[in-house]
Protein backbone atom coordinates (compact mmCIF):
# COMPACT_ATOMS: atom_id res chain seq x y z
CA UNK A 1 0.00 0.00 0.00
CA UNK A 2 1.23 3.50 -0.87
CA UNK A 3 0.15 6.80 0.66
CA UNK A 4 1.15 10.24 -0.68
CA UNK A 5 1.43 13.23 1.67
CA UNK A 6 2.04 16.79 0.54
CA UNK A 7 3.77 19.02 3.08
CA UNK A 8 4.26 22.75 2.68
CA UNK A 9 6.90 23.99 5.11
CA UNK A 10 8.71 22.59 8.13
CA UNK A 11 5.62 22.60 10.36
CA UNK A 12 3.77 20.44 7.85
CA UNK A 13 6.76 18.08 7.67
CA UNK A 14 6.85 17.80 11.46
CA UNK A 15 3.08 17.20 11.53
CA UNK A 16 3.51 14.46 8.92
CA UNK A 17 6.25 12.91 11.10
CA UNK A 18 3.93 13.00 14.13
CA UNK A 19 1.15 11.30 12.14
CA UNK A 20 3.55 8.63 10.88
CA UNK A 21 4.77 7.95 14.44
CA UNK A 22 1.19 7.49 15.63
CA UNK A 23 0.38 5.23 12.70
CA UNK A 24 3.48 3.10 13.32
CA UNK A 25 2.63 2.90 17.05
CA UNK A 26 6.24 3.98 17.78
CA UNK A 27 7.69 0.66 16.65
CA UNK A 28 9.20 -0.79 13.51
CA UNK A 29 11.77 0.19 10.90
CA UNK A 30 11.33 3.21 8.65
CA UNK A 31 13.70 3.96 5.79
CA UNK A 32 13.90 7.67 4.92
CA UNK A 33 15.03 8.43 1.38
CA UNK A 34 15.63 11.72 -0.37
CA UNK A 35 18.32 14.12 -1.47
CA UNK A 36 20.38 16.20 0.95
CA UNK A 37 18.11 18.83 2.45
CA UNK A 38 14.93 17.00 1.44
CA UNK A 39 13.56 17.05 4.99
CA UNK A 40 14.38 13.62 6.42
CA UNK A 41 15.57 15.05 9.74
CA UNK A 42 12.66 17.52 9.90
CA UNK A 43 10.23 14.63 9.47
CA UNK A 44 12.12 12.66 12.15
CA UNK A 45 12.00 15.66 14.49
CA UNK A 46 8.21 15.79 14.24
CA UNK A 47 7.91 12.07 14.91
CA UNK A 48 10.29 12.10 17.88
CA UNK A 49 8.77 15.20 19.47
CA UNK A 50 5.26 13.79 19.08
CA UNK A 51 6.40 10.79 21.11
CA UNK A 52 7.29 13.10 24.00
CA UNK A 53 10.83 14.40 23.43
CA UNK A 54 11.08 18.08 24.36
CA UNK A 55 14.74 18.74 23.51
CA UNK A 56 16.62 19.24 20.29
CA UNK A 57 16.48 16.64 17.55
CA UNK A 58 19.57 16.90 15.41
CA UNK A 59 20.80 14.89 12.49
CA UNK A 60 23.12 12.12 13.69
CA UNK A 61 25.41 12.65 10.69
CA UNK A 62 28.59 12.40 12.75
CA UNK A 63 27.45 10.01 15.49
CA UNK A 64 25.51 7.71 13.09
CA UNK A 65 22.81 7.14 15.71
CA UNK A 66 20.93 9.24 18.28
CA UNK A 67 18.93 7.26 20.86
CA UNK A 68 15.75 8.54 22.51
CA UNK A 69 14.04 6.79 25.43
CA UNK A 70 10.42 7.96 25.46
CA UNK A 71 7.41 6.60 27.31
CA UNK A 72 9.04 3.21 27.82
CA UNK A 73 10.00 2.92 24.14
CA UNK A 74 13.29 3.39 22.36
CA UNK A 75 13.55 5.42 19.18
CA UNK A 76 16.81 5.28 17.26
CA UNK A 77 17.52 7.88 14.60
CA UNK A 78 20.26 6.79 12.19
CA UNK A 79 22.00 8.87 9.53
CA UNK A 80 24.24 6.66 7.43
CA UNK A 81 25.33 9.36 4.95
CA UNK A 82 28.99 9.24 6.03
CA UNK A 83 29.16 5.45 6.26
CA UNK A 84 31.88 4.11 3.98
CA UNK A 85 31.11 0.40 4.20
CA UNK A 86 27.98 -1.38 5.47
CA UNK A 87 30.19 -3.70 7.55
CA UNK A 88 31.01 -0.70 9.79
CA UNK A 89 27.50 -1.13 11.18
CA UNK A 90 28.51 -4.45 12.70
CA UNK A 91 31.09 -2.62 14.85
CA UNK A 92 28.28 -0.41 16.19
CA UNK A 93 26.32 -3.48 17.29
CA UNK A 94 23.61 -2.47 14.83
CA UNK A 95 21.51 -5.58 15.38
CA UNK A 96 20.97 -4.65 19.04
CA UNK A 97 19.02 -1.53 18.04
CA UNK A 98 16.40 -3.34 15.96
CA UNK A 99 14.00 -4.97 18.40
CA UNK A 100 10.25 -5.51 18.41
CA UNK A 101 9.89 -2.71 20.97
CA UNK A 102 11.89 -0.02 19.18
CA UNK A 103 11.33 2.38 16.31
CA UNK A 104 14.29 2.85 14.01
CA UNK A 105 14.41 5.78 11.60
CA UNK A 106 17.14 5.25 9.01
CA UNK A 107 18.34 8.06 6.75
CA UNK A 108 20.40 6.92 3.73
CA UNK A 109 19.50 3.22 4.21
CA UNK A 110 21.17 2.25 0.93
CA UNK A 111 24.53 2.81 2.67
CA UNK A 112 23.69 -0.08 5.01
CA UNK A 113 22.51 -2.50 2.31
CA UNK A 114 22.98 -6.13 3.25
CA UNK A 115 23.29 -5.38 6.97
CA UNK A 116 20.10 -3.49 7.84
CA UNK A 117 16.85 -5.38 8.36
CA UNK A 118 14.06 -4.92 5.84
CA UNK A 119 11.86 -1.90 6.50
CA UNK A 120 8.24 -1.92 7.58
CA UNK A 121 7.87 1.38 5.76
CA UNK A 122 9.84 3.47 3.28
CA UNK A 123 9.29 7.22 2.95
CA UNK A 124 10.68 8.89 -0.13
CA UNK A 125 10.81 12.69 0.07
CA UNK A 126 11.09 14.94 -2.97
CA UNK A 127 10.93 18.69 -3.32
CA UNK A 128 7.97 20.31 -5.06
CA UNK A 129 7.36 23.93 -6.02
CA UNK A 130 5.43 24.55 -2.81
CA UNK A 131 7.01 22.12 -0.35
CA UNK A 132 7.67 18.40 -0.25
CA UNK A 133 6.01 15.26 -1.50
CA UNK A 134 6.23 12.17 0.69
CA UNK A 135 5.58 8.79 -0.83
CA UNK A 136 4.93 6.41 2.06
CA UNK A 137 5.05 2.71 1.24
CA UNK A 138 4.20 -0.13 3.61
CA UNK A 139 6.23 -3.28 2.95
CA UNK A 140 4.65 -5.74 5.38
CA UNK A 141 1.49 -6.06 7.48
CA UNK A 142 2.66 -3.52 10.07
CA UNK A 143 3.71 -0.96 7.45
CA UNK A 144 0.56 -1.44 5.40
CA UNK A 145 -1.65 -1.04 8.46
CA UNK A 146 0.20 2.19 9.25
CA UNK A 147 -0.39 3.43 5.68
CA UNK A 148 -4.11 2.73 6.06
CA UNK A 149 -4.06 4.59 9.38
CA UNK A 150 -2.42 7.57 7.67
CA UNK A 151 -5.17 7.55 5.07
CA UNK A 152 -7.80 7.47 7.83
CA UNK A 153 -6.09 10.40 9.62
CA UNK A 154 -5.89 12.34 6.34
CA UNK A 155 -9.57 11.68 5.58
CA UNK A 156 -10.56 12.88 9.06
CA UNK A 157 -8.71 16.19 8.52
CA UNK A 158 -10.41 16.96 5.19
Amino acid sequence: MIQVILAEGDRAMEAAGAAIGRAMQARGVIYLQGDLGAGKTTLSRGLIRAQGHAGAVKSPTFTLVEPYELNGRAIYHFDLYRLLDPEELEFLGIRDYFSADSLCLVEWPEKGAGVLPSPDMTITITATETGRRLVVEGHNAHGQTACRQLQTQDDAQT
